[in-house]
């Protein structure tokens, strides 16, 4: 059993419910991430926020959690950190060209991402939590 303080299954449960919440949003509001990513592409001063954003929970999530070869969930969320961080640099460096990526890939499998999104975020956040206890 891990300890309560254990920064592993407290981002494995946070991202996971974010990622949850994200998800079943986007499966109840079709087309609604498009209409975010495009209000974004269309923002100078949302690209630099989102960028930020992007980029410190990245680095905390990455700095938080150790690298243990042995523990598979450690290496996973330590990776997921450095691509949090690296997507942040994508969006502060070239936004126009990212978003333009996901909006296409948005607009021929919205349900599909919002599906994995939610499957993903409910795999983590039982993960996570199954590790306290």
């Amino acid at each position: 059993m891990q300890e309560a303080g254990d920064p592993t299954a407290w981002s494995a449960l946070i991202l996971g419910l974010a990622a949850l919440a994200a998800g079943a949003g986007a499966l109840r509001q079709p087309g609604v991430w498009q209409t975010m990513i495009g209000e974004v592409e269309g923002s100078p001063a949302l690209q630099f926020l989102c960028g930020m954003l992007e980029l410190m929970v990245g680095s905390l999530v990455y700095l938080a959690n150790p690298w243990i070869p042995h523990d598979l969930l450690t290496c996973i969320i330590k990776a997921l950190g450095g691509l949090m961080m690296a997507e942040a640099l994508a969006i502060l460096f070239a936004c126009d060209l990212y978003t333009q990526m996901w909006l296409k890939t948005l607009g021929n499998f919205h349900k599909g991402w919002a599906g994995i999104t939610t499957l993903i975020g409910l795999a983590m956040t039982v993960i996570g939590m199954a590790r306290f206890g």
